[in-house]
């Protein structure tokens, strides 16, 4: 257990650095696009699908890897990549609406949140 939490731990502060890092490098256009979120969200995504790929086609790194490069580094780097991969685990098994309940409710709850912490703290 402490060698998985290690994993975790060390995967998230190295996915954490790189999130912050990519986000400064390319910041937010004129328009307050925040561009920097956008392009770290769809890279964890496609990161985490190659990840999941490999892990998927050779079980041996499973553990492992899936500890520091899938929950410790995309985790760390956006937890879009695993709300992603969620949502497409439902697509695949079949369970449209509950996607489409996670999908919906994560993002409007997850704004509404931000907003309500927002303004009570305020």
């Amino acid at each position: 257990m402490i060698k998985d939490l290690f994993l975790v731990g060390i995967g998230s502060g190295i996915g954490g650095i790189f999130r912050y890092l990519i986000s400064q490098f390319i910041g937010t256009a004129h328009n307050g696009f925040p561009w920097g979120t956008f392009i770290v969200n769809v890279a964890g995504c496609l990161l985490i699908g190659i990840l999941w790929g490999v892990t998927s086609r050779f079980q041996s790194l499973s553990s492992v890897f899936s500890l520091f490069l899938m929950i410790g580094f995309c985790g760390g780097f956006t937890t879009f990549s695993t709300f992603s991969k969620e949502g497409l685990i439902m697509l695949q098994t079949n369970n449209y609406l509950l996607c489409l309940l996670y999908v919906v409710g994560s993002v409007l709850l997850g704004i509404m949140s931000v907003g309500l912490g927002y303004f009570a703290a305020k």
